[in-house]
């Protein structure tokens, strides 16, 4: 069963004000001092195919842009699984997006966070994670965490504000595409979207499914 914790509703303030407090009481979990752009969200949310039938999983949702931008793109909500550390967030995405599946947990550990509670394999996993705070040994297990999770050849999905990849290149093991630079966003970003190799993503046995 998906845990769904209960988050008490807050004053109304400003995402940019939330972000950066949880960004000074957490710089290296938060990573960003505010909210994606539109331009940013809705890049990243074009790489995901609102026909194919499956879950979105999103990683870090924050206040919920680039969730907005995956509704508007025509991903039903009650299609989406947002995995969220921040209390406060959570409570705001259950109250902006009725449907959505919110879960306060650690996105780095995404497989015990979900506990297969996913009824079928996941067709993207959309991160806005700060990846660069962490190991780059901890950022291949979350990749390969999510291609576990997806179905082959689905996208994991990431934006960063470097110039580099968030994840070290590694042809043997995945293909990575980068976008145009959004120039729109504060400070410019780009999308960077990975896929493993058909022969290395198999699909994990959901538990749900196989009950």
């Amino acid at each position: 069963m998906l845990h769904r914790s209960a988050c008490s509703t807050s004053k109304k303030r400003p995402d940019e004000v939330r972000f950066l407090q949880s960004w000074l009481q957490n710089p290296l979990r938060t990573g960003a001092v505010s909210p994606s752009g539109r331009a940013l969200a809705r890049t990243m949310a074009n790489y995901v195919d609102p026909r194919e039938d499956g879950p979105v999983i999103e990683l870090g949702p924050g206040t919920g842009p680039v969730t907005a931008a995956l509704i508007k793109r025509g991903v039903a909500p009650e299609r989406l699984t947002l995995i969220e550390y921040n209390p406060e967030f959570c409570s705001l995405l259950r109250m902006r997006f009725p449907g959505v599946t919110v879960i306060r947990g650690d996105a780095y550990d995404m497989t015990s966070t979900l506990d297969g509670g996913l009824d079928k394999p996941a067709v993207a996993v959309v991160s806005s994670l700060p990846l660069f705070t962490r190991p780059a040994p901890e950022r291949f297990d979350l990749l390969e965490q999510a291609f576990g999770l997806m179905r082959p050849r689905a996208p994991f999905i990431q934006f960063t504000y470097a110039v580099v990849s968030p994840v070290p290149l590694t042809p043997a093991r995945f293909e990575a595409h980068v976008s145009p630079r959004v120039w729109a966003n504060l400070p410019p970003a780009r999308v960077w979207v990975y896929r493993a190799h058909e022969a290395h993503a198999p699909a994990r046995e959901l538990s749900a499914a196989a009950g």
